[in-house]
């Protein structure tokens, strides 16, 4: 047995780069090519993997590093999230922090402009669920049509413009737009004065 030949071959498995040749989901697995070699189903590595935990499993195509104790491939473990030629970098700044998923989805954050944004494609739906309560501070621009189920709550002015359909009533100050009544009415041509 040539030792040389061995000591170099290890040294040269500990770390390597490749690309993800399969994902395998449970057991969360990747097989990696590596130069002319294709390796066992091995770990990638999370963000976190303990009491709190991230979910994000790689993708076919994606270069990573791999780490392997020893030398030994088999052991080894898969580093992800390294941009290539193949997949370039999806920004190009600094102070943004973006999330581009494969749908078109984009999330970002940009600390220099101070600007949070959240794009989905076309017919996505988004749902937020908050049983204590949510709070919004600020100014709201909202379009698109108001679907509302429940009671709510909402301090300060609103604006509306266009046509409000309520299907029950509307209570301003105590006065019911649809049982209120109209004191002081003539017949005639003549208008009423203000709901009582």
């Amino acid at each position: 047995m040539n030792d040389l030949a061995t000591l170099t071959r290890l040294l040269e498995n500990l770390i390597r780069f490749g690309v993800v040749a399969a994902v395998q989901m449970k057991p969360p697995r990747v097989q990696v090519k590596t130069g002319t070699l294709t390796t066992a189903w091995l770990p990638w590595v999370a963000l976190r993997a303990g009491a709190d935990q991230e979910w994000d499993p790689p993708t076919v195509g994606e270069q990573v590093m791999l780490f392997s104790p020893s030398g030994q491939l088999a052991n080894g473990i898969a580093l992800t999230g390294v941009f290539s030629d193949h997949i370039p970098a999806n920004g190009d700044r600094a102070g943004l922090h973006r999330r581009t998923y494969r749908d078109g989805a984009i999330i970002e954050y940009d600390s220099i402009a101070h600007h949070l944004s959240a794009v989905l494609p076309d017919g996505g739906t988004t749902d937020l669920i908050s049983t204590g309560g949510i709070h919004i501070v600020g100014p709201i621009t909202h379009e698109g049509d108001y679907t509302h189920q429940g009671s709510y709550t909402q301090t300060g002015d609103q604006t509306v413009t266009g046509k409000v359909t309520v299907s029950v009533d509307v209570v301003a100050a105590g006065i019911s737009l649809v049982k209120h009544t109209h004191g002081g009415v003539m017949p005639g041509g003549g208008n009423t004065g203000a709901p009582q």
